[in-house]
């Protein structure tokens, strides 16, 4: 009897204790200085928390005195000695639902994703943007890590997309301890911001000269049809409550660069396979307004959209570089040749002034000084034009290319052989043997924006 009585209370005992185990963690989140558990939501299916958290960061990490902001970010909690994924964003941060990035999957840890500063909300008021540059931002990634390696006690890594990659390898540059690896998905590397290599991979991208031509006599044909498109293009903007002129110089020019960065757009969401529809010049200006919105976004370059991605902007025009996209075979139809550029998309009494050799230092540390580093690319990505490489100083690194892949690649596209390869050195850096993971349609098939480009639709 007694036995009997013993067992039926540890069946009703052990089911409770995960549940001890997650109020716990709130319990200790709480009690780091300046962090504040915003919301405890409902997690997501193998995860004990989904919590969103907010933490105070000093507007300037050399003078701290000079202010402080609210960082925001999530956190899925799935075990305190459990693998520790730090995803750096580059951007916003989705705040009330949660996602799972690749190495999180891999490792069955767990994972915090940080909105980058300057993005709203986790900005200073008012800016001062000379405190948003690659080291400030890295110094916000040390502080978290610093706060939470006393909770979390297993091995740290750090991923990101895009310019989230280039920002987890600015973190590991400068902050090299932090985190034991760093992979970084479709990270360019503008080592040169005056000798682009966009312009010749947009020349070269694909498998059929037609297709490329196409794009080109496209661009032809909507730059002559520039009033009837336009007057789509404002009629649109009227009736969703889209406005220019504060941020992007008018309909006009909006709809201008729209048009000359069509094809760098549509390889780097698109690739070979998406050729056929690219439509004839004959098409209807209907069926060309749609094809355009359907390909670039009316909303790239709107007012609302410009001004949320500013910090971007700004970066890209004072340290991280910027393609320039081919304008030599629409000479004679452009209104503003030339103006493609971040000083253009950021209002004059922001001052910006490039710092050349930004770039390259981080080039250079990658290549000589660099371990433990995964970059994985797409083959017909604009943004893998200029890739970063690994050197003769790089160990226990690895550089990967997805055949005939986009903005959107994951190491689950690579061969199979690349695929098991990549997998095994994220385990063994995590020190994880196996995972017992599942992929879960609709938390891992969802990523963070990738580029300003096409917010409402980035994602596979």
């Amino acid at each position: 009897m007694r036995r009997w009585l013993v067992l039926v209370f540890a069946l009703l005992v052990v089911p409770v204790a995960p549940a001890r185990a997650a109020e716990d963690i709130v319990t200790r989140l709480k009690a780091v200085p300046g962090l504040t558990v915003v919301a405890d939501r409902q997690p997501p299916a193998g995860f004990q928390r989904f919590i969103s958290i907010t933490y105070r960061q000093p507007v300037d990490h050399r003078d701290p005195a000079k202010g402080s902001f609210e960082q925001r970010f999530t956190l899925l909690h799935n075990g305190e000695q459990k693998p520790m994924v730090l995803h750096t964003s580059g951007y916003d941060v989705y705040w009330d639902r949660p996602f799972r990035s690749e190495p999180t999957f891999l490792l069955g840890g767990n994972q915090i994703a940080v909105e980058q500063r300057f993005f709203p909300p986790s900005s200073p008021a008012p800016k001062d943007w000379s405190k948003l540059d690659i080291w400030q931002a890295a110094s916000d990634h040390h502080r978290i890590v610093t706060a939470l390696k006393q909770i979390y006690t297993g091995k740290w890594l750090s991923v990101g997309e895009s310019k989230g990659g280039m920002a987890s390898v600015y973190h590991r540059r400068f902050f090299p301890d932090d985190v034991t690896a760093t992979i970084a998905y479709v990270a360019p590397n503008d080592v040169v911001d005056g000798d682009d290599a966009y312009e010749s991979f947009l020349d070269r991208v694909g498998t059929d000269a037609k297709c490329r031509t196409a794009l080109k006599d496209l661009q032809t044909e909507a730059l002559r049809r520039r009033p009837e498109l336009i007057g789509r293009y404002e009629a649109w903007a009227k009736e969703n409550g889209r406005t220019f002129g504060r941020t992007s110089g008018g309909a006009d020019r909006s709809f201008e660069w729209l048009v000359v960065e069509m094809p760098y757009v549509f390889w780097q969401y698109g690739g070979q396979y998406k050729c056929r529809s690219v439509p004839a010049t004959n098409v209807s200006t209907d069926q060309l307004y749609l094809w355009l919105d359907r390909t670039v976004g009316f909303d790239s370059y709107t007012d609302q959209t410009i001004e949320h991605y500013l910090p971007y902007y700004f970066q890209a025009g004072t340290q991280l570089g910027y393609p320039a996209m081919p304008e030599s075979h629409l000479n004679g139809l452009l209104r503003y040749p030339g103006q493609f550029v971040p000083r253009y998309l950021v209002p004059r009494d922001i001052p910006m002034t490039y710092q050349s050799g930004v770039m390259a230092d981080i080039d250079r540390w990658v290549r000589e000084q660099g371990e433990r580093l995964m970059f994985v690319y797409g083959q017909v990505d604009p943004w893998s034009a200029e890739p970063f490489r690994l050197g003769s100083g790089t160990t226990d690194s690895f550089w990967y290319e997805v055949p005939g892949g986009n903005h959107n690649v994951d190491i689950r596209d690579l061969p199979a052989a690349q695929r098991t390869q990549a997998e095994s050195a994220i385990r063994r850096w995590a020190g994880v043997t196996i995972s017992t993971a599942r992929f879960t349609p609709g938390l891992d098939d969802q990523r963070p924006d990738r580029e300003p480009h096409l917010k409402w639709r980035i994602g596979k």
